[in-house]
């Protein structure tokens, strides 16, 4: 691995100012290194304020820089060379990591994460880009024990586990089992079983819009609304009042010099 590093890339200040545009590495909080054969991360540490990193098909083997990135919340390492998730260990704030397509190949390489309370998407597996690590063909089970291993985690693979939307995920996923267990299984010469009475997915009512809820500052501020309103209107109507009994006085005038009303 160390002799793949010093083939590539390594990133150094001139590279990173270069491809921000900023003068101080501290001022650098999204960086994206896509595709740029890079093997050693080099200063990349020194950018200390960095919250979005995109490092993903480069040759990287070695994350030790990033361990003093603590204000990371997104990293993308996808297609590297990563078998050692270890510095990522005192990212405190990550939020999301992407590592499919590397060299993870046992859940113990990943237990070193499980320090990171705010851990709440990690992605090991891409099958649209047909990215994978050995673990998930050692261990099909892996996504069942990582999310008993990170409890805090709401997507594994990019699938929701919980969350908006991750109830109509699970039934669907259930429907299909269910559909694929009554298409294969059965006994032989049995004959077709009677079709069963359709029942719904859901609950009476689960797709209908909830009512709005309205805080009592939000209803107070209506209440007032109400009032300055009516109160305009009643202006409005002392005001059209006043023209009129002055447009009276105008025409029943009996000098034109007279500024009397």
């Amino acid at each position: 691995e160390e002799e793949e590093e010093e083939e590539g890339v390594r990133i150094t200040p001139q590279l990173l100012k270069a491809s921000t545009g900023e003068f101080a590495l501290e001022s650098i909080l999204l960086l994206r290194l896509r595709g740029r054969g890079i093997a050693h991360l080099g200063c990349l540490g020194d950018c200390a304020n960095l919250e979005w990193l995109d490092l993903s098909g480069n040759a990287i083997a070695q994350l030790g820089p990033l361990a003093s990135l603590k204000s990371l919340t997104v990293l993308n390492l996808a297609r590297n060379r990563v078998a050692s998730l270890e510095p990522l260990g005192s990212c405190q704030n990550l939020q999301s990591l992407n590592v499919a397509g590397n060299r993870v190949s046992s859940l113990q390489q990943l237990r070193c994460l499980t320090g990171l309370r705010r851990l709440e998407s990690l992605r090991l597996r891409d099958p649209l880009a047909r990215l994978a690590n050995p673990l998930c063909v050692t261990a099909p089970a892996y996504r069942a024990a990582l999310a008993d291993m990170f409890p805090g985690l709401k997507a594994i693979d990019g699938e929701r586990l919980s969350g908006r939307g991750s109830e109509f995920y699970q039934l669907c996923r259930d429907l299909d089992s269910s559909l694929g267990r009554g298409g294969s299984g059965g006994n032989a010469g049995a004959g077709p079983e009677a079709p069963r009475a359709a029942q719904p997915w859901v609950e009476a009512g689960f797709w209908e819009p909830r009512p709005p809820r309205r805080s009592s500052i939000v209803e107070e501020a209506y209440k007032q609304f109400g009032e300055v309103l009516q109160e305009c209107r009643e202006l409005s109507r002392r005001a059209d009042d006043t023209i009129a009994q002055a447009e009276r006085a105008l025409s029943s005038r009996p000098d034109p010099n007279s500024f009397v009303f």
